[in-house]
């Protein structure tokens, strides 16, 4: 019996980021659906069945901390990791209070992606 692949949510706006992670996740051998936006998410969520979440903070409309604060509001418990180009104490308090797993400077690094994933595998 194989293991588990968890089913991975990357939502960001930047699409070479977008991309990377994705090609980085599946030759991992994880299974990737990205979103462009907090709001494609939102629009997909109840279709969708995710083990984890990768989420960018700097995004139009909605930030991954919103995001976040969204989905924990109604529940959902999901292990999330916000990558930031600006990593900040407000980001960090944030995300702390929100009980994200990992915060991470953008570009992420194999090594972040893959702890992160592990651990919530």
């Amino acid at each position: 019996m194989q293991p588990h692949s968890p089913r991975i949510a990357v939502i960001d706006d930047d699409a070479d980021v977008l991309e990377s992670t994705r090609f980085l996740l599946e030759i991992s051998g994880h299974v990737v659906q990205t979103f462009a936006s907090a709001c494609d998410f939102l629009a997909e969520l109840r279709l969708q069945a995710f083990d984890c979440l990768i989420l960018d903070h700097h995004m139009p409309a909605l930030t991954g901390l919103e995001l976040a604060r969204r989905l924990r509001a109604s529940g959902v418990t999901l292990p999330i990791m916000l990558m930031t180009g600006s990593l900040s104490r407000d980001i960090v308090v944030g995300a702390t209070k929100l009980g994200i797993e990992k915060i991470v400077e953008k570009p992420p690094t194999e090594s972040d992606l893959m702890s992160f994933i592990n651990a919530a595998g």
